[in-house]
């Protein structure tokens, strides 16, 4: 059996622990606690060193799934969290474009420090505020051969094709190389 490791990462409030709570067979690892910053002004808790998930997509192919903190205090743990990871994904808040800069700015820290395949999702398309998928790669300034897919991390399917268009992604990468 083969085991893979997947990163989701986001801003703050970007939904990384639902999206992992949504897809995963376990109960979900979660370093959840009271936030104590201007992230109480957001949410009641916040991740403070990970989330740990897991799948199995095929017989022999299971999903190990880390989600990061969002907080930049925690940021530390990225470094770590990315050791060893097949793929990215960056969860995007669509109805919170001030987060959107910080968002960025986590995509330029995971795509500078390694060469990963990643794809952006982009998080609460079923509220009537939320940005449309195209609007926010412009926004972001996404590369066109990124994929930018709208999803809602509470749904299971759609997590489910959020990860299958990683793993999509990450086959078309190698067959390049």
């Amino acid at each position: 059996m083969q085991t893979v490791k997947m990163v989701i990462t986001g801003a703050v409030a970007a939904g990384k622990t639902e999206f992992i709570k949504a897809i995963s067979e376990i109960d979900v690892i979660s370093t959840e606690r009271k936030a104590t910053d201007e992230t109480s002004l957001i949410k009641k808790e916040t991740t403070v060193a990970m989330d740990f998930g897991r799948i199995a997509v095929a017989e022999d192919l299971v999903l190990h799934l880390f989600g990061t903190p969002g907080q930049k205090r925690f940021d530390f743990m990225w470094e770590i969290l990315s050791e060893g990871m097949l793929g990215l994904i960056v969860l995007v808040d669509s109805t919170r474009p001030d987060t959107f800069r910080e968002t960025a700015r986590i995509i330029d820290f995971f795509t500078a420090y390694r060469r990963t395949p990643y794809v952006i999702a982009c998080n609460k398309q079923d509220l009537e505020n939320a940005w449309d998928p195209q609007d926010i790669r412009h926004s972001l300034r996404i590369p066109d051969h990124v994929k930018v897919i709208p999803c809602t991390a509470k749904n299971r399917e759609q997590v489910k094709k959020v990860l299958l268009e990683l793993l999509y992604t990450i086959l078309e990468e190698a067959d390049d190389d």
